[in-house]
């Protein structure tokens, strides 16, 4: 029988050092609702979610038996060539519920990453220019487009250009860090307007692509004013407004998609990650009138709108809405934030708490007054939460990463915040070794 010691050997004799980010020894053979289980039966709570793809939760009954059933029927026919019913229902299901408006028309891909290329591709189809604008600490993915226009860490980027021509970066609004403090918001957009008279002319810009919450960035909510302000200057400029919810769509904010929190309907939307719940499926969407501008095979993937995918998307939008996972999500998340606050009064390493639904970052310093990062107790504290049963992750250096399937119990929630109260203490009293900090090193 398989160990989890027996699996590291093997992986790590073969992997490419590209993949695999520094946390946990851990193997995982199965999950169920928001808990995994690693080889030697020991089970813990799930506070990533798989990076945000789990949603519906790890083996959820309807998505499998959907994946179940559609494999039994007919595994794959490229749809370049060939109609298939999973495909239809599906792109029916996500016209339905993605906030763009008007008539849509979907193109389905394999990942994030290759939906945020489309979405440039489009974007400069559909309106002749050639510049796009994303922002400062952005991430996006790993094709040569999404890096492209990804901005969060040297080591993504570093030794592969040169990258796509005419992507330019922007100043992104972190009201916790930035100097500007509660007028961070203006003082981005400003940086923008200057971006966009003095050295990106902004009639020759296609789009502005934007996450409207930055979530590998440490979980960064906007101002309201900023993003009433950048839907306003694209308007003014014919600019395309791409919202980008592939960690913050399907349910986990609270909404479908985290741009409805603030009244801003984009031109296309990015989705992929939970859209599956694990399978490869992505969505580009946008209004027919910007799909018109390209024709096959512009943006088609052989084995893109497979129809087991497909059959696991329409299962996962299905059970978010018949299991009223957006509700869910929203008033856990209300929850979860009260409590970890409460942690922050009796804390002093906590210096911020931010986030919407089921989507939080708990952001760890040194020093209140300098918000100074404190990565080694961040690292610690992850470290000594999956020693005892928490599946807890950190990015931004200091951020720890509460994203928990939509399906998680009050019961489980208050466990793994107790759970993070005794790690933070034994961190913090040095009950943790240094030596776990060569083991855990993060994102």
């Amino acid at each position: 029988m398989s160990t989890t010691d027996d699996i590291i050997r093997r992986d790590e004799a073969y992997i490419s050092p590209s993949i695999r980010i520094p946390f946990f020894p851990m193997a995982v053979r199965t999950g169920a609702g928001a808990e995994i289980e690693d080889w030697e039966g020991r089970r813990f709570i799930d506070f990533l979610s798989a990076a945000a793809i789990a949603n519906v939760g790890h083996q959820h009954p309807r998505v499998v038996e959907a994946i179940r059933a559609q494999a039994a029927e007919l595994v794959h026919y490229n749809a370049a060539y060939a109609y298939h019913k999973p495909l239809a229902d599906v792109l029916e299901a996500i016209a339905r519920i993605a906030p763009v408006p008007g008539n849509k028309r979907v193109a389905l891909g394999l990942s994030g990453a290759d939906a945020n290329d489309g979405a440039i591709k489009l974007a400069r189809a559909a309106t002749g220019r050639q510049k796009i604008i994303a922002f400062h600490r952005s991430y996006h993915g790993n094709t040569y487009g999404a890096l492209s226009l990804s901005a969060i860490s040297p080591n993504m980027r570093r030794g592969f250009g040169p990258f796509l021509p005419e992507i330019y970066h922007a100043p992104y609004p972190d009201p916790y860090r930035s100097p500007h403090g509660a007028q961070a918001g203006r003082a981005c957009l400003e940086d923008l307007r200057r971006m966009l008279a003095e050295n990106v002319p902004g009639e020759e810009v296609a789009a502005i692509v934007w996450e409207p919450i930055q979530g590998d960035a440490g979980v960064i909510v906007p101002p309201e004013d900023f993003v009433q302000g950048l839907a306003h200057i694209c308007r003014e400029y014919g600019i395309l407004l791409v919202a980008e919810e592939v960690q913050t769509g399907m349910g986990r904010t609270g909404r479908w998609f985290a741009c409805e929190h603030f009244g801003v309907a984009p031109d296309m939307a990015v989705i992929g990650k939970a859209l599956g719940s694990g399978m490869p499926i992505s969505a580009l969407v946008a209004g027919e009138e910007r799909m018109a501008h390209w024709r096959s095979p512009g943006h088609v993937f052989c084995t893109g709108q497979n129809p087991v995918c497909c059959a696991a998307a329409l299962a996962t939008i299905r059970v978010i809405e018949e299991e009223n996972l957006l509700a869910r999500a929203a008033e856990l998340g209300e929850y979860i934030m009260a409590q970890l606050r409460r942690l922050a009064e009796r804390y002093e390493p906590i210096g911020d708490v931010r986030g919407m639904g089921l989507l939080i970052g708990v952001d760890l310093v040194l020093d209140r007054k300098t918000r100074e990062r404190a990565r080694a107790l961040t690292a610690k504290v992850c470290w000594r939460c999956w020693e005892r049963g928490l599946f807890l992750t950190f990015f931004s250096g200091s951020v720890l990463r509460i994203c928990p399937p939509l399906v998680i119990t009050r019961a489980q929630a208050d466990r793994a915040l107790s759970i993070l109260d005794d790690s933070l203490a034994d961190a913090m009293a040095g009950r943790v070794p240094d030596s776990v900090l060569a083991r855990i090193q993060g994102w």
